[in-house]
């Protein structure tokens, strides 16, 4: 009864954790301050602290505050701004592709809970509402979730955010980005996303894992500015050098 009354008392978040602790998805030590990651390879982590503010493309070496990269000086993106947490190098492959091929949830709650980390140490103000880059529901059927709104879900629970996953819908099954250089993946995600509703809000920030040349949130940001979106910002777990 002693027992059953102690564990009553206890909220159903830490008997999770004491049920479950949080485990290292990197090496397998004890995880610290309740994510799975422990101190020693969070510290290893590439974070993406000198970067482009308009694309996030990493700077080889660190530049004055504001500085643009080559690229976005030429042809600015339609987005205000572009934040991604960390690069897409060694360990983010492993953790992403494990994330969206393999069904490991648990790797889009560490995540998003960096993404979110990255979004509070930057300090500006925040949108109004997150808009996880859409899956095309032929693709949502075969994986059976959307990786960008797992990892929506829990930025916005830490940043008290909401989710508008019903603003926008993925209406052409466009073969996937990976291998194609930059001007075919402009055309090859060109009409690829509809507005189905006025915006709701008059600043958003899309939510997508990994960012390459940004043609996908280039083309979802030129659709949420039609339908009404005043800024429109992107915001990424990782993007590539």
């Amino acid at each position: 009864m002693k027992l059953r009354a102690a564990s009553a008392r206890l909220a159903p978040g830490r008997l999770l954790t004491d049920l479950f602790p949080p485990t290292c998805l990197l090496c397998g030590a004890p995880g610290a301050h309740g994510r799975d990651l422990c101190e020693g390879c969070a510290a290893d982590l590439p974070y993406n602290r000198d970067a482009c503010p308009r694309c996030a493309l990493p700077f080889a070496a660190p530049r004055p505050p504001g500085s643009l990269c080559g690229a976005c000086q030429r042809r600015p993106p339609p987005s205000a701004c572009t934040l991604a947490a960390l690069r897409y190098e060694t360990p983010l492959p492993t953790l992403v592709g494990a994330m969206k091929f393999r069904g490991r949830l648990n790797h889009a709650r560490l995540l998003g809970a960096l993404l979110a980390d990255a979004v509070q140490r930057r300090g500006a103000p925040l949108p109004q509402a997150l808009v996880p880059v859409p899956l095309h529901p032929g693709r949502l059927a075969a994986r059976g979730y959307n990786q960008a709104v797992e990892i929506a879900r829990v930025v916005g629970r830490v940043l008290d955010l909401p989710l508008d996953v019903a603003c926008c819908r993925r209406v052409l099954a466009t073969p996937p980005q990976a291998g194609l250089d930059e001007p075919t993946r402009r055309r090859n995600i060109r009409g690829a996303f509809t507005a189905l509703t006025p915006c709701a809000w008059g600043q958003v920030a899309i939510l997508d894992d990994v960012l390459t040349t940004g043609s996908t949130v280039n083309e979802l940001t030129r659709v949420l500015r039609l339908a009404g979106a005043r800024s429109v910002e992107v915001w990424a777990v990782a993007r590539t050098p």
